[in-house]
């Protein structure tokens, strides 16, 4: 049966902080894009003359983003998305077809930011995009927080999703968390409310990790750098 329903693919923080209400989710990927933190942002994650970085998605030829479409459930949530995305956001909409884990392929709705758009900062190297996201924060949170929780969704649900841009941008922004002995708890902030909720049939499969994400995650384990994965309740800040 044709899927006639209206999905939207999250690749940043729609991934781990949606939202919005939606029927269902499935976890998969796109054609063609690649991730990227080049676009600024002065609404959620910085303020004017100090703008954060947040991911869009750059057309790239072979290119795959792995993340997760939602089934738009009603107008509220689309009205939701228009505001958060493309008023606040400056993002527009276009058209991508959708690769499930399992099942046919449908179309969805992506945000994307461009050269064109609002705040857009563009390419830069890694060591300096680490420093903006370091030393930005905005009314919805600190920049750190963006990074570090799309990073962390995507080991744990799409483990073969986690890209090289994602892993190396995560690794600069943690050492220098530890270089200046910041304190991560407060850069990290009160969990989202309302988080994403996917089926137990949409486990990763086995082995999609690949041995570089292996490698970083067994780094980070029982070191400052895997402090994210501890609950909340347990983290404490000792450089007060």
């Amino acid at each position: 049966m044709e899927n006639t329903s209206l999905w939207v693919f999250g690749y940043g923080s729609l991934c781990w902080n949606p939202g919005f209400s939606y029927k269902s989710s499935k976890i998969g990927h796109i054609k063609d894009y690649v991730r990227r933190f080049w676009q600024g942002n002065t609404t959620h994650r910085g303020i004017p003359g100090k703008p954060g970085r947040v991911a869009t998605l750059v057309s790239e030829n072979k290119g795959t983003t792995y993340g997760v479409a939602f089934e738009v459930e009603g107008e509220t949530a689309l009205q939701y998305l228009n505001c958060r995305e493309v008023e606040l956001g400056g993002y527009k909409t276009v058209f991508s077809q959708f690769i499930p884990r399992d099942g046919p392929s449908f179309p969805v709705l992506l945000y994307i930011a461009t050269p064109d758009s609002k705040d857009w900062s563009g390419p830069a190297p890694l060591p300096n995009i680490a420093s903006e996201i370091i030393s930005s924060s905005g009314p919805t949170g600190h920049n750190v927080e963006y990074l570090l929780r799309l990073a962390e969704f995507m080991r744990d649900h799409i483990p073969e999703g986690y890209d090289e841009h994602l892993l190396l941008l995560e690794m600069h922004v943690r050492n220098i968390i530890k270089e200046k002995s910041m304190c991560l708890e407060t850069l990290m902030g009160d969990p989202p409310l309302h988080r994403s909720r996917h089926p137990s049939t949409d486990e990763p499969p086995v082995g999609a990790a690949g041995p570089m994400v292996a490698a970083v995650a067994n780094e980070r384990r029982d070191t400052f750098q895997f402090s994210a994965k501890v609950p909340v309740k347990k983290l404490r800040c000792l450089n007060l």
